[in-house]
Order: C-alpha cells, then sequence, then structure tokens
C-alpha cells in the first residue's frame, strides 16, 4: 500500500539519520485506526485533515428525533447567507451577523442526528442520520471515533410522566445512558452538553428566584436522574478535564409538536385549543407561576453555551430563564389578540403537586453575566408567534 510504503521510507531515513550509526533507539509515532466494516464505503479514503475541515465543530446529537434535537440540527446546519442589511464591521459585536456567520460554519453534514426511532423522510434526507442506543457503549463508541465527532449533545432521556410509570427504564436510560456518555466524551476530548430542567429542584428549593446554587430534593426519577447528570459533568470536568456544558431548561413552548401531556404543557394546549374551538380548559390553579421560554430562545442559549470560551464559564451548570408567568396572565395576553376565547379551570392535583414543587421564577444572572445570555421572546412576542405560527398551519390544512 501507498501509505506502508511512505512510512517504511520516512523511518528508513530516520533511522540512517540516527547519529551512531542508528545505533539508538526510534521512536515512531503511530496512530491506530479502529473502524466497523458497516460504516467504511466502497471508495473511502484516508487522509490528511486540513485546517479549513477542522475549523468547525463535528457534532453528535443523542435523541435527535425529539422537538429539541431536530430544532438544534436545523439551527446548526442551516446555510444562512449574510443579510445586506447587516454593519460589515467586527461580526462579533453584531448578533445578527454572528448568527449568520455561525450557521454558515457548521454546514449540515458536521452535524448528526442520531435516535433508536425511525426517523421521518423529511429529518432523513436534511442530513445525516444515524442509529444510537446510548445502552450499547461499544456502539456508541464507534460512532464518536469513525464520524470524527467533536461535540457531543445529550439529549437522550426518558422524561418526567413517562419515567414515574416505568422507573426502572428511567433508571437505565437516564443515568445508565449518561455514564456511556461521559466515559465516551472524556476518553475523546469532546465538549459535552446535557440539558438539565426546572425539576431538577423540589419543594424545599427556594422558588421566586431559584438561584444556581441551592439545595435540589426533586421528587420524581427524571428530577433525580438530572441531579445526578450536573454532579457526575461536574465531577468528570475536575476530575478528568471533560469539557462539561449543562443548561437548566424552563418549560419549553413551541408551535412544531403536540404537547406530551406535561406539566408545563398547558402553555402550549391553550394555544391549539384557542384556534381549534375558541376554548381552553386549564389543569393548573390560575395563579400557578412557573419560568418559560420560546424554544427559539431555549435553542440559541444551548448554541451560544457551546461556543462560549471555557475561561469566561464561572459554573458548569447554569440557569436560563425568559419569562415567567401564570395561567391566567397567558390568558390575559391570548385575549388581547383573541378576546373571544373562553378559558376554564379544572385542577389535576397530580400536576399542581408537580408545579408547586417546581420554581417560580429563575435566577439566570450568572449565564447573563458570564457569556451574555439575553432572551428575546417575552411574553407578547411568544402569544403573537405562536398564534402566527398555528394560524398558518391551520389555515393550510384547511386548504387541502
Amino acid at each position: 500500500m501507498p501509505v506502508i510504503r511512505t512510512l517504511t521510507k520516512v523511518a528508513k531515513q530516520a533511522l540512517l539519520s540516527t547519529p551512531g550509526g542508528g545505533c539508538q533507539p526510534l521512536t515512531v509515532a503511530v496512530r491506530n485506526i479502529s473502524f466497523s466494516p458497516r460504516q467504511v464505503t466502497s471508495d473511502a479514503s484516508f487522509h490528511s485533515v486540513s485546517f479549513s475541515e477542522t475549523d468547525h465543530p463535528k457534532v453528535l446529537i443523542t435523541g435527535g428525533l425529539g422537538q429539541l434535537g431536530v430544532g438544534l440540527a436545523k439551527l446548526l446546519s442551516k446555510d444562512s447567507h449574510c443579510d445586506t442589511r447587516l454593519s460589515f464591521a467586527n461580526p462579533w459585536t453584531n448578533p445578527l451577523l454572528t448568527m449568520a456567520l455561525r450557521r454558515k460554519r457548521f454546514g449540515k453534514n458536521n452535524v448528526i442526528l442520531s435516535d433508536i426511532r425511525k426517523p421521518t423522510s423529511n429529518v432523513f434526507h436534511s442530513g445525516p442520520f444515524i442509529y444510537s442506543d446510548i445502552l450499547d457503549y461499544k456502539n456508541l463508541r464507534e460512532i464518536v471515533v469513525n464520524n470524527r465527532i467533536t461535540w457531543l449533545v445529550h439529549y437522550s432521556a426518558l422524561l418526567s410522566a413517562v419515567g414515574e410509570a416505568n422507573v426502572a427504564l428511567a433508571r437505565s436510560v437516564n443515568i445508565t445512558g449518561l455514564h456511556n456518555i461521559l466515559d465516551i466524551a472524556a476518553e475523546h476530548g469532546l465538549r459535552l452538553f446535557v440539558p438539565s430542567t426546572i425539576g431538577a429542584f423540589g419543594p424545599t428549593s427556594p422558588r421566586n428566584p431559584t438561584p444556581d446554587l441551592c439545595v435540589q430534593r426533586p421528587r420524581t426519577i427524571y428530577g433525580v436522574s438530572k441531579v445526578h447528570a450536573e454532579l457526575m459533568g461536574e465531577y468528570y470536568h475536575h476530575r478528568y478535564g471533560l469539557d462539561f456544558r449543562c443548561l437548566r431548561y424552563p418549560g419549553i413552548i413551541s408551535a412544531d409538536s403536540m404537547p406530551g401531556g406535561g406539566t408545563t404543557d398547558y402553555a402550549v394546549q391553550i394555544f391549539h385549543d384557542a384556534i381549534k374551538s375558541g376554548k381552553f380548559e386549564c389543569n393548573l390553579r390560575h395563579d400557578t407561576r412557573l419560568p418559560m421560554m420560546y424554544i427559539d430562545d431555549c435553542l440559541r442559549a444551548t448554541l451560544e453555551v457551546m461556543e462560549a470560551p471555557a475561561d469566561a464559564l464561572s459554573m458548569r451548570t447554569y440557569n436560563i430563564n425568559a419569562m415567567s408567568f401564570s395561567p391566567e396572565e397567558l390568558a390575559q395576553e391570548l385575549h388581547k389578540q383573541m378576546p373571544e376565547v373562553e378559558v376554564t379551570y379544572d385542577v389535576d392535583p397530580v400536576r399542581q403537586a408537580i408545579a408547586d414543587s417546581w420554581p417560580m421564577n429563575f435566577d439566570d444572572s450568572n449565564a447573563r453575566r458570564d457569556w451574555g445570555w439575553k432572551h428575546d421572546y417575552d411574553l407578547p412576542e411568544l402569544v403573537q408567534t405562536m398564534l402566527n405560527y398555528l394560524s398558518a398551519d391551520t389555515l393550510m390544512a384547511r386548504a387541502n
């Protein structure tokens, strides 16, 4: 093979040029390359990587078929040309230009979605997708090595309601799976992002506001596993130098997917019901205040903390927040656009107990100070955006 001949030639030249007629020992650095025959195509080639090819991260997203995984992949891989309205001054002082350059730099082939489910046709054809089971350590390690992954975004998890219904599975996925991710990320020097949640706090935590560092005693297996993830990630950072980064997400609101029965899902369901029937029944008390965020802000925050210089981070787990509101306040804002909507209340005691144990408001001052976090969507912008999105979808469905 040409590669072997070249290495042999270099070794001989080095040996002949060694003082003392080659009597001193020669050390040749050799990189061991392991691969699976399933992932090597017939036209594959091994080559040195130029600077331009390594000037961007290679990202693997686990649990990628969820709402956040697909959204983050779109954000990272979109080839966005610079808007002519943007200033061509220093791009790092212009947020819009920064976002345009960032999206263009990643490219869709450098963002790999993974999951154990079959992707939709739209997702499959929008960029690379690979089967990945986080409980299969060997398979996950192969993917990281063969695709030269540098960033890993770990979205795989069983959420609160599903986790309470199957604690053993939640423990396996959320804790054992996390351990596999941590070990592989540490071994290969990856930058690792693992999201946490408002569910990582409990009834003994300060609620208004909830600081980054305080008592955390959650009452669900999902919350317990997220506290475990925070602490294990920080341990691996201090013990092994792992570049671990974590954000505690508030309730995330998006029009892209239907509510899944979560405690904060009322804030999504109200828009669907308002447009379809003009009526909405809320399963939380009218005055139940919780921290919330529009999905675009959530995804942007994730990217910004991943791109932040390591020396700018005073901690490895941050609260992030955008707004905090109650069902009554959301209904009042909705009535400004749709005054005819009727909102009633039928409190679910289980969900209410969960909501009463969660933060009412996040203190995210450390994120704003350390890496410049700033949200774009407040309650009025959230309501207008959701109505615009869902109304357009409804009109299209009726037309079809």
